[in-house]
């Protein structure tokens, strides 16, 4: 089975689109998820499988994960 390569970064805001995105240093790798888009994030020194979502108060929160709100600076990767 062949490894999976992984872009990686931190989450941000993109005032553009109103989105939460995949940024490395100051440049876009994903200009914004959607809901329900994959992705994992780095919890306890781990990488964990979630997804984005949106609570009906319109604040963005990752499945499984006590993230909820603001989710700026996150640690996350995607497949390339």
């Amino acid at each position: 089975m062949r490894k999976q390569n992984k872009l990686q970064g931190r989450l941000g805001f993109n005032t553009d689109n109103g989105r939460y995105g995949l940024l490395s240093s100051d440049l876009w790798i994903n200009c914004g998820f959607h809901c329900g888009d994959r992705l994992e994030v780095k919890m306890n020194d781990r990488w964990e499988e979630t997804r984005i979502e949106m609570t009906a108060g319109q604040e963005w929160y990752l499945v499984g994960t006590p993230y909820c709100g603001n989710l700026e600076f996150v640690r996350a990767r995607i497949p390339a």
